[in-house]
């Protein structure tokens, strides 16, 4: 079967909600009757074939051939399957998401993988803030699966985590890691100030130290433990990383002690 495509015929007028043109909602769809699904956001919303060419049947495997920054809600709530969008996309792509392959071969709006729990998100390009964290409201943001941004991105990456990883490949903005509950995150290139602020738990790993790190962490020196070649090793079989991030004795900070402090950021280089 052939993948089930949505070719773009215009830069849209307005910002389209995506959320439902999913593997998990498609199936069982004809092309006709998909085109019929509702993705604009104004008083007199758009169709889907109004929007796109649709070709293909295997919902299991979505194609978006063109994107748009107004993409919003790209892949939110999948559960299986895979889509791949050929270009930009909105706000919040992967929100929720439990499971599949989202692959996004340019850049992403705010809060992409927000409150995330399974599954894996590809973005080639740069990634806009709050990448894996909460809405407003929200207790706890990402709390599973794996975020991958080989761009930069923006400020509060990986706010209020719970479980997972997210590796930001060309660095990120200030605060990363803002109250931290738990999980994982990896930054290569320029990190900036704050990371881990009021972090309670989980691990912040970079190659470089950042701009400026919070008082209330505590300097632990350069440190021996199994750990930093084991995750080093998870990174280079994953396809995340070509070289080892930390080496064999990174630099270790432990915090936040302001609150429960049971986190920590290592670095390789000072």
């Amino acid at each position: 079967m052939t993948p089930l495509t949505f070719t773009l015929r215009n830069e849209p007028e307005e910002r389209l909600d995506l959320s439902g043109l999913t593997p998990d909602r498609l199936a069982g769809m004809t092309p006709a009757e998909i085109a019929k699904l509702r993705v604009g956001t104004s008083r007199r919303p758009v169709a889907a074939g109004d929007i796109f060419k649709i070709t293909g049947t295997d919902a299991s495997n979505i194609v978006f051939s063109g994107g748009s920054g107004r993409f919003d809600r790209v892949g939110t709530e999948m559960t299986a399957g895979r889509i791949r969008v050929a270009g930009d996309v909105g706000a919040r792509a992967g929100r929720r998401m439990a499971g599949g392959l989202l692959k996004i071969e340019g850049k992403a709006g705010v809060q992409a993988g927000s409150s995330m729990k399974n599954g894996r998100i590809e973005i080639d390009g740069d990634a806009g803030e709050g990448v894996g964290g909460p809405m407003a409201g929200e207790i706890h943001g990402m709390s599973g699966g794996l975020v991958i941004v080989r761009g930069k991105a923006g400020d509060r990456a990986g706010e209020r985590m719970r479980r997972g990883i997210i590796a930001l490949l060309k660095g990120c903005g200030d605060h990363a890691g803002l109250g931290m509950i738990a999980g994982t995150i990896v930054a290569t290139g320029r990190v900036g100030r704050y990371p881990g602020h009021l972090m309670k738990r989980g691990s912040l790993l970079f190659d470089l130290k950042p701009a400026e790190l919070s008082p209330t962490f505590v300097d632990c020196g350069r440190v021996e433990i199994a750990f930093p070649a084991l995750f080093d090793r998870y990174l280079m079989e994953e396809g995340i990383l070509d070289r080892p991030l930390l080496g064999p004795r990174p630099f270790r900070f432990g915090g936040d002690n302001a609150v429960l402090g049971k986190g920590e950021i290592m670095f390789a280089r000072g």
